[in-house]
This record gives structure tokens, sequence and C-alpha cells, in this order.
């Protein structure tokens, strides 16, 4: 099933169940503070996955999970030319929902997975969206610049100071 625009917002308790798989794609307009971070604009639209299930967990009630997949191609600026690279970004995340903030912060440190709080209004895309700044690469790169001199690595045209400054002294009157 398509995720509709007026179905970002899931209402867990009525939808958690039956489970939910939902899948489609979300153009990066979408998604606002990912859109700050991208060199140019628009980018391929980002396909996702998410379904709910519930777990029987070893002598306790069974709980609800969210499965998160998702794939993006995104333009972010190469820190070596400055000209936009197209990086990948994947995600294949679980989430256990809990009860409360407080039942999130007493387990967080004891469990591997991801804890989100149960809500009966859950922001899908809003997951989304934080999961993929959170991938997104601290340096993105072409693996080779298109232009072969780095703007870095440019020689300046502009003279020397320091060469300057010793062909003065140099000049004695």
């Amino acid at each position: 099933m398509a995720l509709d625009p007026s179905a970002r917002v899931l209402n867990l308790p009525a939808v958690a169940p039956q489970g939910l798989s939902l899948a489609g794609q979300t153009e990066v307009g979408e998604l606002g503070r990912l859109l700050e971070e991208l060199e140019v604009c628009p980018a391929p639209p980002i396909a996702w996955q998410a379904q709910l299930q519930w777990r029987q967990a070893a002598g306790a009630s069974a709980q609800l999970w969210l499965h998160l997949q998702a794939q993006a191609q995104l333009p972010l600026g190469c820190q070596r030319c400055l000209a936009p690279v197209l990086e990948t970004v994947q995600i294949d995340r679980w989430f256990r929902f809990v009860e409360s903030e407080e039942v999130a912060l007493a387990e967080d440190d004891d469990c591997e997975e991801d804890l989100l709080v149960m809500q009966s209004q859950f922001d899908l895309l809003n997951l989304l969206e934080d999961e993929l700044l959170l991938d997104l690469p601290l340096v993105p790169m072409h693996e080779t610049c298109p232009d072969s001199s780095p703007v870095l690595d440019r020689p300046s045209k502009k003279p020397n100071p320091f060469g300057v400054l010793a062909g003065l002294k140099n000049k004695s009157p």
C-alpha cells in the first residue's frame, strides 16, 4: 500500500493490532531538514518500506516492532572539489515500541534495538527523515573528482605575500 500524503501520521493503536505494511516513494522536497543538506535539487525520490509487526518476547507480552528500510540517492557537496556528488544512503533498521519515555530511558542502555515511544499520532516520514540525516556521510567526496585538480590544490594567481616582502627586503637603497 502506498502512503497517501494525508496518511503521513499513523494512529498506532488503531493500526497496530493487525500489523501494517507500507511502501512508497517520497519526494525530497517533503523533507525540509534533509532538503537543507543537499547541494542541488531536485533529487531522485526516496524509496522506502515500513512494516509493523508483533513479536512475542520470552516471558513477556507481545511487543510492537517497526522495520524501516529506505534507499536514496542524495546530491551532496564534495568536500574536495565542491561539485555535487551523488551519495547512496541505505537504511535497514528495527525499532521497538515501548509504553512511555520513562520505559525507553530505563531500557535504552540494556537493549541493542532502537526504542520508540508508542504514540497515537506517529509521524513515519519524520522518522524516515531522521534516519536519513543520521546516515549522511560526514565528508562526502567523489572517488575521483570530475575536475582533475581540486579547488584546494589549484595554483593561486596571486603573488605570495611573503615573496613580495622578501623582494622588498633584498632591495637596498
